[in-house]
């Protein structure tokens, strides 16, 4: 049987009031931030919220299909996105009473209610990477059948990681991907 192919939902996101394409060199800056990110992760020296004590940054997802992206921590802020999507993986890079400041995996930055996130790990597949397939495999190992095949920008529930693979569900598949290609998972990040 031939693997089938995930394709990314609909919209995202939706632009109040800017337009365009990300450039390389914002994705560029995202890849570095994770990649530092994650050292200081894995060497245990994470500055943590004041207002949680969890590590910053930190990766979580987006609890409901409309979220709010503002430019500052109240709701006086003007909405600079608006998120449509339920389960999206941001990461949390600043935390102000109950505002969390987030990017997503373009870098936009800006503030929501913290009772709009949910620390349910998900991630999409290499969004930087348009036009390639994915495969999705059996096991964690690269000999092991494909069960099958994913675009960029597809999301999934993040259930496993370690030893550089991630345990990856979603509607209608069920397997292994690297590490390498999630955004919504640190490097060498492990997640019981």
């Amino acid at each position: 049987m031939a693997a089938q192919i995930a394709k990314p939902s609909d919209t995202i996101k939706r632009a109040a009031a800017r337009k365009g394409f990300v450039q390389a060199s914002v994705w560029l800056s995202i890849v570095a931030a994770t990649v530092f990110a994650g050292m200081a992760r894995a060497a245990g020296t994470d500055p943590v919220g004041t207002a949680t004590g969890l590590p910053i940054p930190r990766y979580v997802s987006l609890k409901s299909d409309r979220v709010n992206l503002r430019e500052g921590p109240s709701k006086d802020h003007r909405t600079a996105w608006v998120f449509q999507r339920a389960g999206l993986p941001v990461e949390v890079t600043a935390e102000f009473e109950n505002w969390r400041k987030i990017r997503d995996s373009e870098g936009s930055e800006g503030w929501v209610l913290q009772s709009l996130l949910s620390g349910r790990r998900t991630a999409l597949v290499a969004p930087w990477k348009k036009g390639e397939i994915f495969p999705l495999y059996a096991k964690p190992a690269d000999g092991s059948n494909q069960v099958a095949r994913l675009q960029p920008g597809v999301l999934g529930s993040v259930r496993h990681c370690e030893g550089g693979w991630c345990r990856m569900t979603g509607e209608g598949y069920d397997g292994f991907i690297k590490q390498s290609i999630l955004w919504g998972v640190y490097p060498n990040e492990k997640i019981d």
